[in-house]
């Protein structure tokens, strides 16, 4: 999108399954992304936002789950999303140490939109994720504020860049550098036709386990560079998973499950120090919060058809987590600390991993 060159641009076709027109997250109507990027010398960090629906997300919220696949993390608002299946407010994106300010910032932007909240209704529950961009960023340097909050959530779009910008700055994936990546397939069923889309904040890993398609990508890139230095894998990475399909809770946890898979075809193992959290939501299926009928209607999913819906959530994280990488450019932040871009491997990854 935006004109960046993409991981198919590079001949490199992930799974079997047709993508929306942008191949992004957005292809889920509804849904917009926005960003703050804050990049000047040492600091590397930012903002991303991410709108389910563009109406009151506190009056008419959207069915939900969540999905840890390990916890190192210091995500804000799961809790209640597990408890009760809804998300009522936009998703923010941003570094470990910004989750409060973000958490802050949210509250306000919901407060500003909605009176009622804490005075004739109970309160609000912010949805906030981290990973941790301290390798280049000067994180303790507390660089984003509220505005930035703001100004992301007020600039949502349905085109937006990927790699290193907004939350992904900063961020770092296979000793590379990393950032924001997003995908979609449709699921073609009978005469209907779905969308599933994912975006990434990547931030895990070490260099030798990147896998593209199946080539040693790391361990070319290691013996290019003759880069016998081990990074032990400390990264996070947060998935947010998008659908207009008509599911219950139980069955979006089922498929948040399936982005793990997409993550390990590119070479995790899911490391002890890293923050692997997945939270999905369907534009489908929505909560009146001043709904007055004692029995609603919720649509569900035919689970004996729910096999193309797993292998589309696999094949947009892996293909997501790609575009994350290819789209970022080379880095240098923090005390002299480089991430190079996987633009500067990727033709000798295809010439020796086709050949070998």
């Amino acid at each position: 999108m935006n004109g960046q060159k993409r991981i198919r641009d590079y001949g490199i076709i992930i799974g079997k399954m047709k993508t929306g027109k942008r191949n992004a997250i957005t292809d889920v109507s509804g849904v917009k992304v926005g960003h703050v990027t804050l990049n000047d010398g040492s600091i590397k960090t930012g903002v991303t936002a991410i709108l389910p629906h563009e109406g009151n997300l506190f009056k008419e919220k959207v069915v939900a789950a969540s999905h840890v696949i390990n916890g190192f993390g210091k995500t804000a608002g799961t809790i209640q999303i597990e408890e009760l299946g809804n998300i009522e407010t936009p998703l923010i994106l941003t570094n470990t140490l910004s989750v409060g300010i973000a958490h802050t910032a949210l509250v306000e932007y919901m407060l500003k939109n909605n009176e009622d909240i804490g005075i004739t209704t109970g309160t609000v529950n912010p949805v906030v994720c981290e990973c941790n961009d301290g390798y280049l960023n000067g994180i303790r340097g507390m660089h984003v504020k509220k505005e930035h909050v703001f100004e992301a959530l007020e600039n949502t779009s349905e085109d937006f860049y990927e790699g290193g910008v907004g939350a992904g700055t900063g961020m770092s994936c296979y000793g590379l550098k990393g950032g924001i990546g997003t995908a979609s397939r449709l699921i073609e069923i009978g005469n209907q036709t779905f969308t599933i889309g994912i975006l990434v904040l990547a931030n895990f890993g070490t260099k030798e386990d990147l896998t593209i398609k199946g080539i040693k990508a790391g361990k070319i890139i290691v013996e290019k560079e003759k880069d016998s230095m081990y990074e032990e894998d400390k990264g996070s990475i947060i998935m947010i998973l998008a659908t207009d399909i008509p599911m219950t809770h139980r069955q979006l946890k089922r498929i948040c499950k399936r982005a793990g898979v997409g993550l390990s075809r590119t070479g995790s193992f899911w490391g002890n120090g890293s923050g692997d959290v997945v939270i999905g939501f369907t534009t489908a299926n929505r909560i009146k919060h001043y709904e007055e009928a004692a029995v609603v209607n919720i649509k569900a999913f035919n689970e004996n058809k729910i096999n193309d819906v797993f292998r589309g959530a696999a094949e947009a994280t892996e293909e997501a987590i790609l575009n994350a990488l290819i789209c970022a450019d080379t880095t240098k932040g923090r005390d002299g600390n480089i991430r190079h871009s996987l633009r500067e491997y990727i033709d000798l990854i295809m010439k020796k991993g086709h050949r070998d």
